[in-house]
């Protein structure tokens, strides 16, 4: 368990701003830092950072290579990567060289909007950085656009709908993140088929080294463990190449796993399902049938 003093907790974006030798915000619950004005460097190398509020960053440029998933990538457009409040991280333990804007604010901005309720379904906030969106430079001309015009809005007179179009124009620039990272999925088809063939290989080993006797059904939390990728991060992936969620995903390699038993074995379902990991055989069967429409018996009846 980490201990609280070694963890820099900020409290509020203007103690954030104080930290970082900054005018205080132009709105006390929204905050934006243009890298080109503002040292990267205000807190100790390998800091641990702990936030009150969400940051959005968005680096326009960056020159180096980034991880992403299990490997690296030489990319130079620029990218967004997505914070949610307490969120443990780094300061840079090496100089980062690049431009850009960081985004900050607090779930109390939107508390009275449809967004503070809807924010929870922008999986990315839960993604690890090394996660991050890289952007195509017709995508990023859009996002340093989006950024633009909501620093234009903080710098207006605060008035009665400064909220209203603030609020707006972050709901929209999430959507066209959300778009954006489905591309990326797509497009990087060929490292996520990689992890796809990583997680079959993961459970298949998993059944066969018999792990479900000792440790149950397979879990989200382990199979992202042993992935390196955030729980929410595969899972997304999962969805937009294969229409599953994770959960869905290992559901389905389980119930592979039951009609390979089941034809060409003479163990009791009883058996099997304890073999998979099941409790309960009930909890099988019912699985069983809601994924295939008819009993692990009546399956294996079918063969004979």
């Amino acid at each position: 368990m980490e201990r609280q003093a070694d963890i820099k907790h900020i409290k509020s974006i203007s103690q954030l701003m104080r930290e970082l030798e900054l005018p205080a915000p132009l709105h006390p619950l929204v905050g934006l830092v243009d890298y080109n004005k503002v040292s990267i460097e205000k807190f100790p190398k390998g800091q641990k950072i702990s936030l009150d509020f969400y940051k959005i960053s968005f680096k326009s440029t960056f020159k180096g290579q980034i991880k992403y998933g299990q490997g690296h990538y030489d990319f130079e457009e620029g990218g967004l990567a997505f914070l949610k409040p307490r969120q443990i991280v780094f300061s840079p333990t090496e100089t980062e060289n690049y431009e850009g804007f960081a985004l900050y604010f607090h779930s109390d901005f939107l508390r009275n909007y449809s967004l503070g309720n809807t924010i929870h379904k922008y999986g990315f906030f839960s993604y690890n950085v090394s996660e991050a969106l890289f952007l195509s430079a017709k995508e990023k001309e859009i996002i340093a656009n989006l950024f633009t015009t909501i620093a234009h809005e903080l710098a207006n007179n605060i008035d009665g709908f400064s909220q209203d179009v603030l609020v707006s124009q972050l709901e929209l620039l999430l959507n066209y993140s959300n778009r954006f990272y489905n591309r990326q999925f797509i497009t990087r088809k060929a490292v996520n088929h990689d992890i796809i063939a990583s997680l079959d290989k993961l459970l298949e080993n998993y059944f066969e080294e018999e792990n479900s006797l000792r440790n149950g059904l397979p879990s989200v939390k382990y199979i992202s463990t042993e992935l390196k990728l955030s729980q929410r991060y595969l899972s997304d992936m999962l969805r937009s190449l294969t229409g599953l969620n994770t959960q869905q995903y290992i559901q389905n390699a389980i119930i592979e796993k039951a009609k390979e038993k089941l034809s060409t074995t003479n163990l009791s379902v009883s058996e099997i399902a304890y073999a998979l990991g099941f409790e309960h055989s009930q909890s099988f069967s019912k699985l069983f049938k809601t994924k295939t429409n008819v009993s692990p018996l009546e399956f294996r009846q079918s063969f004979h």
